[in-house]
């Protein structure tokens, strides 16, 4: 099956053809077509609906229970927010990094950090 951004796409208000061009929201990169003249954009379907995944998990409240595991702490992942993240192609191995924000907040990084 052919992609869709593989053929040639006019825009609907200059009838000129559109240009491939990326867009960056919260870290995700999304395809896109964008008149010359007119700056009409045009967004992958198959990278806006997996950009509203995200939105979805990211408005989502998880609440896990912190437990006890010998001289430590341990939380559970959603297993939802582990599959999304698997799903993205990013490397996911059994090592995060655990960053201390605030005094009431913790960052966990998942795979390589960019630079």
């Amino acid at each position: 099956m052919s992609d869709i951004f593989s053929n040639t796409i006019l825009c609907g208000k200059c009838n000129l053809k559109m240009k491939p061009v990326s867009i960056e929201r919260n870290g995700f990169v999304l395809r896109a077509l964008q008149c010359e003249k007119c700056g009409e954009k045009i967004i992958h379907p198959d990278d806006e609906a997996e950009y509203q995944r995200f939105q979805q998990l990211k408005n989502k409240q998880f609440h896990v229970k912190m437990r006890i595991v010998g001289n430590s702490y341990a939380v559970s992942i959603p297993k939802e927010i582990v599959e999304f993240i698997k799903q993205q192609e990013r490397i996911m191995d059994d090592f995060v990094r655990i960053a201390f924000n605030d005094a009431r907040k913790l960052s966990l990084m998942f795979g390589e950090e960019e630079n």
